[in-house]
């Protein structure tokens, strides 16, 4: 009886670092992470006291170099990610903030002030870091911000509001997108720090899904902050749009971890539960959807691990990263509906993982790019016409 979900043996296709690294945070999470997790989802927040653990592991700058980071590849980072989000996509999506949005923007955009000022911080777990691009009323269509920096003498003055910003309430500084004028090419990346006179955040309440994990609304009014906030090596959209291919990265590995939790809970809840004399198990209907979920799963799984093959040689282009962010999170969403349905009652009670799963999967479906906004790059590839505008 074949039992685990690398039917394809992936692992042999890992060197051992990247095992070593895969199996820590793996340890990790299902011994530490895993018990702390349903309190925290009721009641809506995030388990601040394994920052310091996860910072141990290697997870925060773990595919970046210098500053105290660790300088790993980026298959090793996929993997974390996805070992992360076998415990929750709260926990995958702290690192992955920490990681893509706000130590990578730095990293590659910032000055040698900014960056020994933040990163051998972040890397330690001693500062948190978010990421302000999403607007009210500008998801999908970044362009459209309406968050402005004027400058006024050495300055800068900045007024506006971000909303779903994950850590915003935790965060010791804020990687900040702004308009300096009009036109796309106006965009740019401030360091705001927390405590910052005019700027304020708020925990967002009432969420379905990511309960265990902060989203926040951030709030500018007449907040200023020195020249020296400016991210200088970024400008326009192409900034923003670079650290949230680094995020959609880490997702499409990320969510390949929570559809193996649904799978792993499903198949040894099928062999147990007796129905009609036998394990439900037995049944043709009941195999047919575990062979469903473990073949997505083995799909995504040999489409991550191309992905970062492509990402170590520096030739992996932003088509490629909406197709593994697209069809990896949408089977994920898919096998945890199906897992729900092969628990019964079971699947609708949070003393299984499987519904915090598909509520979290639900939210990571529409964020860092929709299904349909990446279908549509994808499409724009495929045909040579912008569907994005008509």
């Amino acid at each position: 009886m074949y039992e685990g979900t690398d039917l394809f043996d992936l692992n042999g296709m890992l060197t051992e670092e990247e095992q070593l690294a895969r199996d820590s945070v793996r340890r990790f999470v299902r011994e530490r992470f895993s018990p702390l997790v349903q309190e925290h989802f009721r009641k809506g927040t995030f388990p601040m006291e394994i920052v310091p653990e996860l910072a141990e592991l290697g997870v925060f700058g773990v595919n970046l170099t210098g500053y105290g980071c660790a300088g790993m590849n980026n298959i090793v980072y996929g993997l974390m990610m996805q070992e992360l989000e076998y415990g929750d996509s709260g926990l995958r999506s702290f690192a992955s903030v920490q990681n893509s949005l706000v130590m990578y923007p730095i990293w590659k955009y910032g000055t040698e002030q900014q960056k020994q000022r933040w990163l051998p911080a972040m890397a330690r777990g001693e500062a948190i870091g978010c990421f302000g691009l999403t607007e009210p009323d500008s998801g999908s269509d970044p362009g459209r911000m309406i968050t402005k920096a004027r400058r006024d003498g050495e300055s800068w003055v900045i007024d506006g509001a971000k909303m779903w910003i994950t850590n915003g309430t935790v965060a010791d500084v804020a990687v900040v997108w702004a308009r300096t004028a009009e036109g796309p090419e106006s965009i740019r990346g401030f360091l705001i720090e927390k405590g910052t006179p005019g700027f304020t955040a708020r925990n967002i309440e009432g969420k379905f899904g990511l309960r265990a994990s902060v989203t926040s609304e951030l709030a500018f009014d007449d907040c200023r902050v020195e020249a020296s906030a400016q991210l200088p090596g970024a400008s326009g959209l192409s900034g923003p749009l670079s650290c949230l291919n680094q995020a959609r990265y880490g997702i499409a590995w990320g969510a390949i971890g929570a559809a193996i939790c649904c799978y792993d809970t499903a198949r040894a809840y099928v062999l147990d539960r007796v129905a009609f004399g036998k394990p439900i198990g037995t049944y043709q209907l009941v195999q047919q959807k575990l062979v469903l979920m473990l073949t997505e799963i083995t799909k995504a799984q040999l489409l991550a691990h191309r992905m970062g093959t492509l990402k170590e040689k520096g030739t992996l282009r932003h088509v490629h990263v909406s197709m593994a962010k697209q069809n990896n999170v949408y089977w994920a969403l898919q096998i945890a509906r199906m897992a729900r349905d092969m628990l019964g009652a079971n699947g609708t009670v949070d003393s299984y993982p499987v519904i915090r799963h598909m509520l979290n999967l639900e939210s990571v479906f529409t964020y860092e790019g929709t299904d349909d906004i990446h279908k549509l790059i994808i499409g724009r590839e495929i045909t040579g016409l912008d569907g994005l505008r008509g």
